[in-house]
């Protein structure tokens, strides 16, 4: 018996965590990560301040579990999405198609305040954005695989290493989507993106 009552305070610690979780992300994703508190994401799920810090330390961990979120998500679409393009013979095309779906992503499921905020945490490194950050995350992988595989047909240079190459496409796209925050709305990311891709790819073919 109290094994079974364990396992349900087990389960019901699991769902309040999910819960706030959840209205997090949902408050972050209407009103941007700086205009959300604790206070209105206990008050979204119903639940003490208390139970709040029971799953997470602070704010800034739940943001940290967020942005390692949003990664994944973004990670694995861009990689869904490069599935569809199997059919695609050139690597310069796939690219392209590649850097608009980012800009798109970023644009519309994170939204310009938000990656505003992601750049400020990046600096002050008030919250953990390693996720984010990381060489080791699987869009940098990503864009390796797609550049060797123009290597390998002959369609890319192969005297850069296409490590490198995947480095200088991500800063370039970081780059870009930093200049849209400061000078957002007269700014076109995707426009912007796709022309500086163009430049960058142009100097890679073969």
């Amino acid at each position: 018996m109290k094994k079974e009552s364990m396992s349900k305070r087990t389960q019901k610690a699991i769902e309040t965590k999910k819960k706030i979780f959840e209205a997090a992300r949902y408050l972050v994703t209407e009103h941007g990560i700086e205009n959300v508190s604790v206070d209105s994401i206990v008050e979204a799920v119903g639940v003490s301040k208390g139970a709040f810090y029971v799953h997470f330390e602070s704010k800034d961990a739940l943001l940290a579990a967020l942005i390692n979120d949003y990664t994944n998500i973004a990670d694995m679409d861009y990689k869904i999405f490069l599935a569809t393009l199997s059919d695609y013979d050139s690597v310069l095309d796939i690219l392209i198609l590649l850097a608009e779906k980012i800009s798109d992503f970023m644009e519309f499921n994170i939204g310009v305040d938000n990656m505003r905020a992601l750049y400020k945490a990046h600096l002050t490194k008030t919250i953990n954005t390693t996720s984010a950050m990381s060489y080791n995350r699987d869009l940098y992988k990503l864009f390796s695989e797609v550049l060797e595989r123009g290597v390998n047909q002959g369609e890319l240079r192969e005297d850069i290493p296409v490590d490198s190459v995947a480095k200088h496409l991500i800063l370039a796209t970081r780059g870009i989507t930093f200049e849209w925050c400061i000078r957002y709305p007269d700014f076109n990311l995707k426009e912007q993106v796709l022309d500086h891709y163009k430049i960058l790819l142009y100097g890679l073919k073969k």
